[in-house]
């Protein structure tokens, strides 16, 4: 936690969070007291009338569990809603898992895509890597542990030469980081798996070439 968010919640007049129990937890360890309002996906549209009433009344912080809010996380609708209603909408900079993850990855390139959660039906997940053959920027990605060990068989068989950065945890206690083609790093995840990954595909200019050298970090 960064002192300028500390002094935003204390500031605010009332916090919106993805669950109402991890923020309470929060601030409780910070000594801070301040009505919470339960704004989580995938209902956060019924928490967004509350939300937009206590903006009427003064600041109000949004929080979420474990990144950056609006990214793959609750918020869009709520930022949305706010901007159209005439209020003014700060972020507040902390931990982010994206720019964390490419800045150990490496790869190079012109700028980067952002893939948000890797879809969950196969043929869908396919096109997506299909599309990136040929694009020289790397593609960040959010996967769950639930769905991480079918997504990297797929990314292995579509792309198995491409290089893989792999984290999980970043920032967190169980930070971890994987590197290598997705099979190999699929070999070396092993079960269970558990805390979200941020996977980091190189672009198609760094390829990853199979030698008996080959290593893997962990």
């Amino acid at each position: 936690m960064s002192a300028r968010a500390l002094r935003v919640l204390e500031e605010v007049s009332a916090i919106a969070a993805e669950d109402t129990r991890v923020t309470s937890r929060l601030l409780a360890r910070h000594n801070i007291r301040k009505p919470l309002i339960s704004y989580r996906a995938p209902v956060e549209r019924r928490g967004l009338p509350r939300v937009m009433a206590a903006l009427d009344e003064g600041d109000v912080a949004l929080v979420s569990d474990a990144g950056t809010p609006t990214l793959s996380d609750p918020g869009q609708a709520l930022v949305t809603a706010a901007w159209a209603g005439g209020h003014t909408v700060v972020p507040i900079p902390g931990p982010s898992s994206i720019t964390a993850a490419l800045s150990i990855a490496g790869y190079g390139g012109p700028g980067f895509s952002f893939l948000g959660y890797l879809p969950r039906k196969p043929g869908e997940m396919r096109r997506l890597f299909d599309s990136l053959r040929e694009d020289p920027r790397p593609a960040v990605a959010f996967e769950s542990p639930y769905r991480i060990h079918k997504s990297l068989g797929v990314l292995a068989d579509m792309l198995p030469d491409r290089s893989l950065t792999l984290t999980r945890e970043l920032t967190k206690l169980h930070e971890e980081v994987l590197r290598g083609t997705a099979s190999q790093v699929l070999a070396a995840l092993g079960e269970p798996a558990r805390g979200e990954f941020t996977l980091v595909i190189s672009g198609v200019t760094h390829v990853l070439r199979k030698t008996h050298d080959s290593r893997l970090s962990k």
